[in-house]
């Protein structure tokens, strides 16, 4: 189930919405203070949430329940009065591997067995039968999740949930189930036990799911055909091809982004409040700054789970570049069992150790901060062409065709007859002057006025209509 569907907008969410508030425990409902919240409401969410997870595959939910598990016993056997350090480090390892091998086998191993296949043809060998594996949805999001509960239980920084329900209602939590934002335990232990519940943290929430929806429906989806239609072509000029670039760097920061803010949106509705994950990204001037806006919720998990524990930059210059490039590495392919997402993170660890060697007194840091802007939103723009290409070898192509080494006469101008239509040129407009817009939807949805009301009005009824006029597009990162 996708939210920018009439199922999920008009049966699967006032379901939730009426059986959530009509269940006994809340103190007072859409009360000024926060209120404790009865199991029955989390195991109402833990239901609602396999339903809305089950709805791709069934099968799958037996999946999440067994990584759920593991966790939460793993969870138990650490916090346990008396066990020994030894049986905490026991445990912990055992959720991690058994956590990782689950994510390892369902997403790399046909990536691992196709490459093996490749490096015993070139030694003249037969390859080996690859096994055709269905990828779980949201399996990277939801493993992350178990593992945050497990490490912070095991670091002493959350607490142990007060039961599986509970717990497993934060791991299948259905706005941040298949495609983020990452969820920490230890940011939501305490509202899984007591949460506010106000009309204004209501509106909020709803204030800013309209503005996900729009992001998505109104923005993503329109500008994906410029995208489709330039990373499809057979030949394009460099105009063109910077141009496709630039259509895909809108889509995914409004696809994603426009995920996030419903995610947030619908937990503010169920009295969660989730943390952050985009915070204009492109107007970063520097790859370090934009990982500290892009995807927030990621840069931090592997911040602090990965980096940190790698020694991060406290072991000499040598050994922090190393520690950067081996997070981005990672980081690359979590997103997805390919060379493009590899070398996605190869390159962004190549330029953020760049960055911490030149240090903040460099050439580059004297320059005005809008050139900074400008120069860091190109290098970027070069990541994206390696994460949208299919193969690296389509990269390449690409690549050269930014540079001039690509484009004829005639399909040149087929081409740019379907890239610079007036709709299209006010639509890459409207994209960029929402990029360049100073106030983000958490700001703007955090106080609800009468006049934002009747602003959202419209934007709900015209991202309704577009759904009519659209085909099925589901988020980017549901691949991931």
């Amino acid at each position: 189930m996708v939210f920018s569907t009439y199922l999920f907008l008009f049966a699967f969410l006032p379901a939730v919405l009426l059986g959530y508030y009509a269940l006994p425990g809340l103190i007072k409902p859409f009360g000024p203070s926060v209120e404790l919240i009865s199991r029955s409401r989390n195991s109402f969410l833990l239901v609602m949430s396999y339903l809305f997870y089950g709805w791709w595959n069934p099968w799958f939910i037996l999946l999440m329940l067994f990584v759920t598990a593991v966790n939460y016993a793993c969870g138990l056997a650490i916090s346990r009065p008396g066990v020994s350090a030894r049986g905490r480090f026991w445990g912990v390892t055992a959720a991690v591997v058994i956590s990782l091998s689950t994510l390892g086998f369902f997403k790399y191993w046909m990536f691992f067995q196709t490459n093996l296949n490749h490096v015993l043809a070139s030694l003249g060998a037969d390859g080996l039968r690859v096994l055709q594996i269905t990828l779980p949805i949201g399996i990277s999001f939801y493993v992350f999740h178990c593992l945050s509960y497990t490490v912070d239980v095991y670091r002493g920084t959350a607490p142990p949930a007060r039961s599986f329900p509970d717990f497993a209602c934060y791991i299948a939590l259905f706005p941040q189930l298949v495609a983020g934002p990452i969820i920490r335990y230890n940011t939501v232990a305490d509202q899984l036990v007591r949460r506010d519940h106000g009309w204004d943290k209501f509106a909020s929430g709803v204030a800013l799911f309209i503005l996900g929806l729009s992001k998505k429906v109104l923005l993503a989806n329109p500008v994906s055909e410029i995208a489709d239609t330039a990373f499809g072509a057979q030949s394009l000029t460099a105009v063109d091809a910077w141009f496709g670039v630039v259509a895909y760097a809108f889509q995914i920061y409004f696809d994603f982004s426009g995920y996030s803010d419903m995610a947030v949106g619908l937990g503010r509705m169920i009295g969660f409040e989730f943390l952050k994950n985009f915070n204009s990204p492109y107007l970063a001037d520097s790859i370090t700054e934009f990982w500290r806006r892009w995807h927030i919720s990621l840069s931090t998990f592997l911040r602090d789970y990965l980096y940190l524990p790698l020694g991060g930059n406290r072991k000499g210059p040598r050994r922090t570049y190393l520690n950067l490039a081996v997070v981005m590495l990672l980081g690359g392919l979590w997103h997805g069992a390919n060379w493009t997402f590899v070398m996605w993170g190869a390159y962004h660890g190549l330029l953020l150790a760049g960055e911490r060697w030149l240090g903040k007194q460099s050439v580059y840091h004297r320059l005005p901060r809008p050139l900074r802007v400008g120069i860091t939103f190109v290098l970027v723009l070069f990541a994206w062409v390696l994460f949208r290409s299919e193969t690296l070898p389509d990269a390449l192509r690409y690549f050269g065709c930014m540079f001039g080494a690509g484009g004829d006469g005639v399909g040149a101008a087929l081409l740019a007859a379907q890239l610079y239509r007036r709709g299209t040129l006010l639509l890459m407009a409207l994209c960029a002057f929402c990029v360049l817009w100073p106030t983000q939807a958490h700001e703007w949805s955090a106080q609800i006025t009468w006049p934002k009301a009747l602003a959202l009005a419209p934007a709900f009824a015209l991202a309704l209509m577009a759904l009519f006029a659209q085909a099925f597009n589901p988020f980017l990162y549901f691949q991931f």
